[in-house]
């Protein structure tokens, strides 16, 4: 049974009322023609908070989609906006740039490690594109089906396949397992305890350090700051201001010990076993990411500082005072 489409999220209620959908063709015809040639040809899209240039063919590219009504059944007027004129659409902004190249094309094209299928998928029904969301139940019933992918770390991610040595060598385990049992079943594979790159090849039930099951690694910290010192030095120094607190490390490592404080915004499809340089923090407390850092079992390995010195004027500041620009980053390290 078709939804209305207040009831299917269309903004404002939305495309032909019933009572006009009853009546001629000739005036719903009108009325899309009119709504179709009131949009400009360049559409300025707010998604989220994410801003989004396109051309209006582009969003009404999938018939009977949610941005084919807005974008050609209702006026201009008659959607939300921004405060600089930009049309709103209170949505992931992030995933909206699969939906967007999703309408381009009619092609469904994802990163090779996406650990987000499941969200985009919501987003497809949601902007009502019945084609991309069955392919992404179709694509996750696959990566379902498949073993999980097991990292050098020890997680495990179930949205990436293994890679071809290790599901051959997880097959030739479930052959051994199961047939002839006696000695040869519990005797070990030469290469049992191997992975493809030489190292240990662990279950998902094991960790790389044996004690308390949390994976060992390194994450940086880094900052910016700056202080004043005017004509009498120390007394007059202004303390530093810290503008933003970086993290570089595995992503996996950065969530565990951050959570929710991490802010992902500039790379939000990383990979739990891959490394960024892109995250930073929402507080700008150093002394708060230390105490997080020492609590997850972190002590510091070491750290660097370089700084530079302007004058104040240069700055629009007084012209006695200098100011100190510094960059530090601490390496933080857990056995």
């Amino acid at each position: 049974m078709a939804l209305a489409d207040s009831a299917r999220g269309l903004p404002n209620g939305g495309g032909v009322s019933p009572a006009a959908g009853s009546g001629s063709a000739g005036s719903g015809a009108a009325a899309a023609a009119g709504g179709w040639s009131s949009f400009p040809e360049i559409v300025e899209l707010n998604v989220g908070g994410q801003v989004y240039v396109t051309r209006r063919c582009t969003v009404v590219s999938v018939r009977d989609s949610l941005l084919w009504r807005m974008f050609s059944q209702q006026q201009p007027s008659e959607l939300p906006r921004d405060s600089k004129g930009r049309f709103f659409l209170d949505r992931d902004g992030f995933l909206f740039r699969y939906i967007l190249d999703y309408l381009r094309d009619l092609q469904l094209v994802l990163p090779e490690h996406f650990p987000e299928r499941s969200r985009l998928q919501r987003e497809a029904e949601y902007f009502q594109l019945p084609d991309l969301a069955r392919r992404l139940a179709q694509a996750r019933a696959a990566v379902a089906s498949r073993p999980a992918a097991l990292h050098r770390d020890g997680s495990v991610c179930a949205d990436e396949p293994p890679p071809p040595a290790l599901l051959g060598y997880l097959e030739a385990e479930s052959l051994e397992g199961g047939g002839g049992g006696g000695a040869g079943a519990s005797a070990p594979s030469p290469t049992a305890s191997r992975s493809p790159s030489g190292g240990p090849l662990l279950t998902p039930s094991q960790s790389l350090d044996g004690a308390g099951g949390r994976r060992s690694g390194y994450i940086t910290i880094g900052y910016r700051g700056s202080y004043t010192i005017g004509r009498e030095a120390q007394a007059d120094a202004k303390f530093r201001r810290v503008a933003r607190i970086t993290v570089c490390g595995k992503t996996a490592l950065a969530k565990e010990v951050f959570g929710e404080t991490l802010n992902e915004s500039r790379d939000p499809d990383r990979p739990p076993e891959r490394y960024t340089a892109r995250y930073y923090l929402k507080f700008n407390f150093l002394e708060q990411a230390f105490d997080r850092l020492s609590e997850a079992g972190f002590r510091m390995a070491a750290c660097s500082s370089t700084g530079t010195c302007a004058f104040a004027p240069e700055q629009g500041g007084p012209a006695d005072d200098k100011i100190w620009t510094s960059y530090t980053e601490y390496v933080f390290c857990r056995d």
